[in-house]
């Protein structure tokens, strides 16, 4: 007793993590689900890979497309191990399914074979009514009658178990088989699949020994890069900030409006106030005339009610303080509300594009292969196919739509205080001022020549200050 109260402590202490382990196993159709996604993310990989060839040298773009195919597919492997686990859970659970009735079935046929037998040793009919005829008293020799009954109907019984054991021994025999044959199928793939990841690595080490060889071109363009991200930068700035002050101004307009109509009512309220004491003080003198002509000296002039006060405004009804601070861009409730909610999707943005992949990230990017080779970006960077849909990632207002100089047209939409901007489409399709909804086409991604497939980064600003856009925006995965 002593040594089994340890191991109890042991496995109640351990039953948490078992459990939680348990609980983060994917299911089944989990699995399927995820399979179906990652099919259609290595469709996509495959697809802008596809057009990155086209290019007569190597690129940046390239490498990318390469790396996340390498990605997708590993995680697809990952995904087939798993299944192959469920698999071969299946193949346990029918080889004690299949064990356990083969148990059964040899029990109900021994039980029958001494069925057999005893009804072999009493088949004689003689046998059967003097074991019947020899009861001391009628009801007995009914009991004796349904007994024999009884076990007719028994040993018929045990036969049609021993048929139908037979019967589901055979499907659970098959259903062993065809799991076997499952899990060999399934082996199969993903030998195949980490055959081709091993030709998809070569391949990116090829096009990184080709590229390091012009390290120093590709320096000079993401230089470049940066310098035109520089300018983009100051023009949607400048654009924010005139929003900023527009809306201070406008502000501050009707804070003088507001100030001066106090103002004009005080005065009238005073005035008023004035014209009733007056007229007060002459109704008085007025009295006061006619009691010392018509009335005796001992009379007392009756004095005349006081002046009714003019009424003060009510009071205004006392707020609800809230510890968010709001600013010139959400002096509306419609504007405050707008930000608010744009708040409380952040990590829940949907992308801009209907499908492709994510080749960029906010912030520097380090190069796994090329040490010197460093990026950085202002948003996050989407590639679709060719001339693909750009969508707005929440609703707002759009406020300009400008022409870069090499590099499309930029889009920004404002959220209340917080801006979302598009850069680098081909196309627009909508206009300053314009109201736009979750998920509405604004354009068309431009053509990028390093990637060979539509491109858009979407940029976050709160006010004129850029956002970490990889915690606005999920990854799909």
């Amino acid at each position: 007793m002593k040594k089994f109260i340890p191991v109890l402590l042991l496995a109640l202490a351990l039953m948490p993590v078992m459990l939680h382990a348990q609980s983060n196993q994917p299911s089944r159709e989990e699995l399927e689900k995820r399979k179906r996604e990652l099919q259609k993310e290595m469709e996509e990989a495959q697809a802008i890979l596809r057009e990155t060839k086209k290019n007569s040298k190597e690129s940046l773009g390239q490498l990318r497309a390469l790396r996340n195919k390498i990605d997708v597919r590993s995680r697809m492997i990952r995904n087939i191990n798993e299944e192959i686990n469920f698999i071969n859970g299946d193949i346990n659970n029918a080889l004690r399914d299949v064990k356990t009735l083969q148990n059964d079935l040899d029990t109900l046929k021994q039980q029958y074979a001494q069925l057999i037998v005893a009804a072999y040793k009493n088949r004689s009919s003689y046998a059967l009514m003097n074991f019947i005829f020899s009861a001391e008293s009628f009801n007995e020799a009914i009991k004796r009658y349904q007994y024999l009954k009884q076990y007719r109907d028994f040993r018929r019984r045990q036969a049609d178990n021993i048929i139908e054991t037979q019967a589901q021994l055979q499907q659970k025999v098959k259903n062993l088989q065809d799991q076997r044959v499952k899990r060999s199928a399934t082996l199969k793939t993903e030998q195949e699949e980490r055959a081709t990841l091993e030709k998809d690595r070569k391949e990116k080490d090829e096009v990184v020994a080709k590229l390091k060889g012009r390290e120093k071109e590709l320096l000079a363009d993401i230089s470049q890069k940066q310098k035109d991200q520089r300018k983009i930068q100051d023009l949607i700035r400048a654009v924010i900030r005139k929003e900023i002050e527009a809306a201070r101004k406008k502000a501050e307009a009707e804070e003088l409006a507001r100030k001066k109509a106090a103002e004009a009512e005080r005065k009238r309220r005073e005035e008023e106030r004035q014209r009733q004491l007056a007229a007060a003080r002459e109704a008085a003198k007025a009295a006061a005339a006619n009691n010392a002509a018509g009335n005796t000296a001992a009379a007392q002039p009756t004095p005349p009610p006081p002046p009714k006060p003019v009424p003060e405004p009510p009071a205004p009804a006392p707020e609800t303080k809230s510890t968010r601070v709001y600013n010139v861009l959400e002096a509306s409730p419609e504007a405050a509300a707008l930000s608010e909610k744009f708040e409380d999707n952040r990590g829940k943005l949907p992308w801009p594009v209907e499908s492709g992949m994510i080749i960029g990230w906010f912030g520097k990017q380090k190069n796994a292969d090329m040490e010197r080779v460093v990026e950085e970006n202002d948003g996050m960077i989407f590639a679709t196919r060719k001339g693909g849909n750009v969508k707005a990632i929440f609703e707002g207002e759009v406020r300009v739509v400008m022409a870069i100089p090499g590099g499309g047209y930029s889009i920004l939409v404002k959220h209340g205080q917080y801006f979302t901007n598009y850069v680098g489409l081909q196309s627009f399709a909508v206009k300053s001022g314009q109201k736009v909804k979750t998920g509405q086409t604004i354009g068309t991604a431009k053509n990028n020549e390093e990637e060979s497939a539509g491109v858009v980064e979407v940029q976050i600003y709160k006010l004129d200050k850029l956002q970490n856009t990889n915690v606005w925006i999920p990854n799909r995965r």
